[in-house]
């Protein structure tokens, strides 16, 4: 891993409070007396995506501590990992059809785009070490999604149309500190301005169905 990004792990440690903030509500505090809403197919899901966010938090610190053998093995895990999680949205999606509230299937069809666009990226670059990284930084930044996405009406009381502002917001503000945090160190940044072209699609495609 590039020296400049040493520290990694720890920013990508914030997921935690984060996604326990924005799932509080309605998965957290109910347990283990859930709602009929919250099925096998939902703990299944949170299983899934619990065991993504452990792997993207554990790899950086494999790195930096040259366990390459088990990063690659780690690394090999998300192969069967990854694809589940994806196909763990589709129970969700079903849900969405059923209720009849199409405009609502953009949330997860867009973000599991996104998912697999980075992923796939980071995948196929990854021998190029510095593309690899900074694809798998991208698709962190789209779990800010469904986290902030819950945190901004349930916990703070905002509109759905502010904490998708704001979401963007924060999304661009780290892609544009990163970039900068790479021309600084005279690090090859380009793999940001994909990602963010990638979010400005997402953002367009939300106004047009949302406004």
């Amino acid at each position: 891993m590039e020296k400049t990004y040493n520290y990694l792990g720890y920013f990508f440690l914030l997921l935690i409070p984060l996604i326990f903030a924005g799932f509080f509500k309605t998965y957290f505090q109910p347990f283990p007396n859930f709602s009929k809403n919250i099925n096998l197919y939902v703990h299944l899901h949170v299983v899934l995506a619990s065991l993504w966010v452990l792997m993207l938090i554990v790899q950086p610190f494999l790195i930096i501590n040259k366990k390459n053998v088990l990063h690659r093995k780690v690394g090999k895990m998300s192969y069967i990992v990854f694809p589940l999680l994806i196909l763990s949205f589709i129970p969700q999606i079903i849900k969405i059809v059923h209720s009849g509230n199409f405009p609502n299937l953009f949330f997860p069809l867009a973000d599991g785009t996104l998912l697999i666009v980075f992923y796939s990226l980071a995948i196929y670059n990854r021998k190029l070490r510095s593309k690899h990284m900074r694809y798998m930084i991208a698709s962190v930044l789209v779990l800010l999604g469904p986290t902030v996405g819950r945190i901004g009406p349930i916990l703070l009381g905002w509109s759905e149309l502010f904490t998708q502002n704001i979401q963007y917001a924060i999304i661009y503000s780290t892609l544009i500190c990163l970039v900068l945090y790479d021309i600084k160190n005279e690090r090859k940044f380009q793999p940001y301005l994909i990602v963010m072209a990638a979010f400005i699609i997402h953002q367009i495609v939300y106004y047009i169905i949302f406004l």
